[in-house]
């Protein structure tokens, strides 16, 4: 990810847009000043994380706002376990930051480069059918709204405010805190083996049951599935880490170097990629270990990709899965990265995609060289015919008419959102395709 004051570039390399400005306020008064500011030069005004989402959602031509600056640890509570920080805090940062204090995160994806805001603004999760997203994690939170006033919103104060901006957007204030119930630091036992496909799809209630948290990734043109299963497990467990050289090869050399490697290949010469996704199933074999919940649920990722995701109703997931790999064999599509398949909680989030829905999510991949319409469209299709959710953070290709029909508080959201940005500050291409213009835009 770059930004200057010309161009600015997502992780991915997927989304460019070249801000009028480039603001990094280090406080919420300067937050407010920058919107001020914005508004009478008539610019509207995008807060930026890591970049690390792979829709368009933090592009803007006015005022970029990067919020690098504002990553401070601002109070903890260890004995009620809420936990205050800056709105730029990195979750990277913050792990060990919580660790030193006895607590961690409930639960949290599968990388940590983002921003605490950026991650509960689209909606950003884990896996484990008994766990919420990071957003269902939030108790408080302090925005600044588009005239430049400072508000402090929770399940008491502007309840309806709250309730909305825990999957906001970025469309209805910037975050400049926010207030995070952890829980006591524990550690995950985790134990990661592949698996015949099948055998996965056909007890697949049984292992997301009988497991706190578990996914699977599944490279197309296989017959495996790398399935990982966390146990939570006391603090004071005894840790039995990776070991360094188990840990190169697998999670730098494997999953990284070589991986980059044949994916160039791959590029090169497409018909190689069946050959290279078997290769790489084959050379990641099974392994058990115990570490810190966040040294686990966190992974290194350096190989850069283009990633849609949906969610969906979880009993759905063993056939859209069959269903997506009876297309890859029916189809002359090279498709070289895994799809990973994951569980969350309902939630009570108007948009969030698990809103009062426990749902499956399946992301899907292409290696950023490679061309990806053709497969994300079918895939695409496939989610469509069950009701799919996209990830907010992610690529995806549906539009506010469709949107409509698959959250129920859609509309209340889009009224909140024109009630307190009447004008269009938090405006971009992205928000005006997924919501629609402001009424008074």
């Amino acid at each position: 990810m770059s930004a200057t004051s010309t161009e600015w570039r997502n992780w991915s390399g997927s989304v460019r847009s070249s801000p009028a400005r480039v603001v990094a306020p280090a406080s919420t008064e300067e937050v407010a000043a920058a919107l001020k500011d914005a508004g009478r030069d008539g610019l509207r005004v995008k807060p930026l994380g890591s970049g690390h989402s792979f829709s368009p959602v933090a592009a803007t031509e006015g005022v970029m706002l990067r919020m690098d600056r504002l990553d401070g640890l601002l109070s903890v509570d260890r004995a009620s376990g809420l936990v205050t920080v800056q709105g730029g805090m990195p979750l990277y940062r913050l792990n060990p930051l919580l660790a030193e204090h006895g607590l961690a995160l409930e639960n949290m994806g599968d990388i940590d480069r983002q921003t605490i805001t950026g991650a509960i603004s689209t909606g950003t999760h884990g896996t484990g059918v008994g766990f919420g997203s990071i957003s269902t994690q939030l108790r408080a939170m302090t925005l600044v709204l588009a005239d430049g006033s400072t508000v402090h919103c929770s399940a008491d104060e502007r309840p309806e405010l709250f309730a909305a901006a825990r999957v906001g957007l970025g469309a209805l204030g910037v975050i400049t805190s926010v207030t995070l119930q952890c829980v006591p630091a524990f550690a995950l036992r985790a134990v990661e083996e592949p698996m015949p496909l099948d055998q996965v799809l056909d007890e697949l209630d049984d292992l997301v049951d009988g497991n706190d948290h578990f996914e699977f990734f599944w490279f197309p043109h296989t017959r495996t599935a790398l399935t990982r299963r966390l146990t939570r497990l006391p603090a004071d467990t005894p840790l039995q880490p990776v070991g360094r050289l188990r840990a190169w090869f697998d999670d730098e050399f494997v999953t990284n170097t070589a991986f980059e490697g044949l994916l160039r290949l791959g590029t090169a010469y497409p018909r190689t990629v069946p050959g290279i996704t078997r290769l790489v199933t084959g050379a990641l074999s099974g392994r058990e270990f115990t570490d810190a919940s966040h040294r686990v649920f966190a992974s290194r990722r350096d190989v850069r990709f283009h990633e849609g995701e949906y969610a969906f109703a979880r009993e759905h997931a063993a056939d859209v899965i069959r269903r997506i790999a009876r297309w890859v064999d029916t189809h002359d599509e090279k498709v070289a990265f895994p799809l990973e398949v994951r569980f969350v909680a309902a939630d009570d989030i108007p948009l969030a995609p698990t809103y009062r829905r426990t749902s499956a999510y399946i992301a899907f991949h292409q290696y950023h060289r490679m061309p990806y319409q053709g497969y994300f469209d079918a895939v695409q299709d496939i989610f469509d015919s069950v009701d799919g959710r996209p990830h907010w953070g992610k690529m995806h290709r549906l539009d506010a008419a469709r949107l409509r029909t698959r959250y129920p508080r859609f509309d209340a959201f889009v009224a909140l959102r024109d009630a307190l940005d009447p004008t269009g500050v938090f405006r971009n291409d992205y928000l005006d395709t997924v919501l629609g213009a402001p009424s008074a835009g």
